[in-house]
């Protein structure tokens, strides 16, 4: 078996508190090659990092503990799917006949509580009466309650299933008893019992018609996903199922459509609207060359495109499974409520004993006795606990999804509330990324030897000069002996004499004289130019002036985030004039500039910053800021940079708009604040409720009423953050 670790996903089925998915993880993580787990209620989903042990061996595991496990692929989509429907259909078919025999039975108690004592009313509070309608409710309608129960026993893990089983058996029989066995015939309980399981089971099945509404965003996102393609082959064309479209076919796209996948365009030109993945309402204007994502519209013009990416590998695929991955990750927040559930259920059976024994003994009322420890079993269930943040996490990360921001999980949520310190890279971060040539002094030797040197860089800069010697028409020389020398510049050897093109500090290094373009070059730079100097051996031969355009709404977008209260900084190789200058423009402080800083050092300047005590965002775009991107408290990568910088870091902003990184923030406040609201809830909510049930002031149906609703009102104070950021 293959050592190197794989992650998937299982679906989890039978889960019905918290403490389930405790004893979940538990068995996960105890299996060998496991090296993590995580299981989340809310989205019935386990993510495991495992390896040398098979995924097979791990749904046995589960199934061995009394749950159900299917893994979650594209094999298997359609099949959960189905499951899921046949359950909730199955649920809601058991709400409305616990429903059906409870009502009469809850209606002959209320009327003879009124004082109303009519035949009907007599019929329907006859013992056997209500054991025939008692019955299928107890042992038919509640049997999973028993089975889970049976399972979290054997697996010393007791749950929900554990409470509400002992609490309705017991219910059950005290009416059994009475009403056959002693002289209390008409102290029956059969109505709680029964009310208490087609409550609960209401609350359950209210709560997967929620949990459905939170995950909302990614049904969203699958729906971009066309069914269809119209191929082009040997001058016809033909619709074929977007499973057989394979790299390299050409695809046509009409006015209106759907781009079927990823892919360029080689014939046409046409307004893209590709707010769905990016978050931007303005389309955008496509040529030959272009890129085209999957799922964006074809706004106005016919498009001929060449199919580069299918299935998983196309960017609106990653997107959906980066949001799953977001939704089924924990916030370092739950560990509280892990911590809390894993011990409560044990706790509310020792305090359902002591009611029991305690008020048997100073009441001499045995019978009062059970129906307060049947209350405090009952209102105990910790379902509230246990969905307080997952949901809000599934919603806040959908919610940013439709909004072009992807966060990777709970823990980035978590830490981007914290932020204090937003470090920004410079090219492609606060400026466009694309440079251009301003100015060329020198002989006309200059631009021809600089764009021969450049011509094989991936350096902006370095594209910039290649790309304006294509412009003016100047032929590139041979070139040996190459060299890349990172954030200084490039060397080698033209028609047999060593030439450099790169940066002031290089050259001071290499004892090669500037002074006769210096004042040339200060002037440059003071206009926010970068200026890359060619040189010989000997001296400086000319110079290469680039600017590079400063992102619309960049200025404002800064200003937005000091008024949030971060300390903004700017990174850049570039220069301390011109880091100096753009600086200015946008609002940044010189002393928070850190210039002509090398690739490598990145990293150095976030370490420094945390070192201050700072929490650091830092926000990049290239493979030079991933390991900067990678160190910072939370690392924001532009979704129009390098796929290194995307995947080390915890947000991706599709639309590579600084405004976003405010609304990351705010989201994640927002989504914190929700997290915290529904703990507080969940909590004060058992802590003021077990002590009312165990002195009797709420009775068992009150009680199962209530413990539904505290996790419905978790629910839908999650699903509330999509007004609270529509504004």
């Amino acid at each position: 078996m293959e050592n190197t670790a794989k992650k998937d996903t299982l679906v989890i089925t039978g889960m019905t508190c918290a403490n389930c998915a405790a004893r979940i993880e538990k068995e996960l993580k105890e299996q060998p090659g496991v090296l993590t787990a995580t299981v989340n209620l809310a989205t019935e989903k386990a993510t495991i990092n495992y390896q040398e042990v098979s995924i097979e061996d791990l749904i046995r595991s589960v199934e061995t503990i009394g749950y159900g496990a299917i893994l979650y692929d594209e094999a298997h989509k359609q099949k959960i799917a189905e499951e899921k429907r046949t359950y909730l259909k199955n649920m809601k078919r058991d709400v409305i006949i616990g429903s059906i025999l409870t009502f009469p039975m809850m209606i002959a108690m209320i009327a003879m509580m009124l004082g109303f004592h009519g035949n009907l009313v007599h019929f329907f509070h006859d013992p056997w009466v209500q054991l025939i309608l008692a019955i299928p409710v107890q042992f038919y309608i509640g049997w999973r309650f028993y089975e889970g129960a049976y399972h979290a026993i054997k697996t010393n893990a007791p749950n929900m299933d554990v409470l509400v089983a002992i609490g309705t058996t017991a219910a059950f029989v005290l009416s059994v008893y009475n009403g056959f066995f002693s002289t209390h015939s008409s102290d029956l309980y059969f109505e709680s019992s029964n009310m208490i399981i087609t409550l609960i089971l209401l609350g359950k099945y209210l709560e997967h018609t929620a949990k459905n509404k939170t995950g909302d965003a990614i049904k969203q996102l699958m729906s971009l996903q066309k069914k269809t393609a119209q191929i082009i082959k040997n001058g016809e064309e033909k619709t074929i199922p977007i499973e057989e479209v394979v790299i390299g076919d050409v695809l046509l796209v009409r006015p209106g459509e759907q781009i079927p996948t990823d892919g360029k365009v080689i014939k046409g030109d046409s307004a893209i609207d590709e707010g769905m993945l990016m978050g931007e309402s303005v389309p955008v204007e496509k040529k030959p060359g272009d890129l085209l994502f999957g799922g964006t519209i074809n706004s106005t013009g016919l498009l001929e495109m060449t199919v580069t990416q299918v299935g998983k590998g196309t960017v609106l695929s990653q997107i959906i499974q980066m949001v799953e991955d977001a939704q089924g990750s924990k916030a370092p927040i739950q560990k509280i409520a892990d911590k809390i559930s894993g011990i409560f259920v044990p706790i509310v059976l020792v305090i359902a004993f002591f009611t029991l024994v305690l008020t048997g003994i100073f009441t001499r009322n045995w019978e009062l006795a059970v129906i307060h420890s049947v209350s405090v079993l009952v209102i105990a269930c910790p379902c509230a606990l246990g969905l307080a943040t997952p949901t809000a996490i599934m919603v806040g990360t959908g919610l940013g999804a439709r909004k072009g921001i992807l966060i990777k999980g709970g823990e980035a949520l978590e830490a981007a509330t914290h932020l204090d310190t937003i470090l920004l890279d410079k090219t492609g971060t606060i400026t466009q990324g694309k440079p251009v040539v301003t100015d060329v002094i020198g002989d006309e030797e200059v631009l021809a030897i600089a764009a021969t040197l450049e011509q094989g860089s991936e350096h902006p800069l370095g594209k910039a000069i290649v790309n304006y010697g294509k412009e003016q028409s100047i032929p590139t020389l041979p070139v040996l002996q190459a060299k890349a020398h990172p954030g200084a510049g490039i060397s080698g050897e033209v028609n047999g004499k060593s030439y450099f093109i790169g940066t002031r500090k290089r050259l001071v290094e290499m004892n090669v004289s500037f002074e006769a373009y210096q004042e040339q070059a200060l002037q440059l730079e003071r206009q926010g130019k970068t200026v890359m100097f060619l040189a010989d051996d000997k001296q400086v031969l000319g110079l290469i002036a680039v600017a590079d355009q400063i992102k619309e709404h960049a200025q404002l977008a800064i200003k937005q985030l000091q008024e949030q209260g971060l300390a903004v900084y700017m990174v850049t190789g570039d220069n301390q004039s011109v880091a100096t200058t753009i600086g200015q423009e946008v609002g940044i402080p010189a002393e928070n500039i850190f210039a002509e800083v090398l690739p490598d050092e990145k990293a150095g300047y976030v370490e420094k910053l945390q070192k201050e005590g700072k929490q650091v965002g830092m926000v990049g775009d290239g493979i030079n800021d991933a390991p900067a991107l990678a160190l910072a408290n939370v690392g924001i990568a532009m979704g129009s940079g390098t796929d290194i910088a995307m995947e080390t870091a915890d947000v991706t902003l599709m639309n590579s708009q600084l405004s976003s990184i405010g609304q990351t923030i705010e989201l994640s406040s927002v989504t914190l604040k929700k997290i915290k609201q529904n703990l507080f809830w969940a909590f004060i909510y058992n802590v003021v409720s077990i002590p009312f049930a165990a002195f009797g002031l709420l009775n068992p149906i009150i009680a199962g009423g209530a413990m539904a609703f505290s996790s419905i009102s978790v629910l839908l104070n999650s699903l509330s953050l999509n007004q609270k950021m529509k504004k």
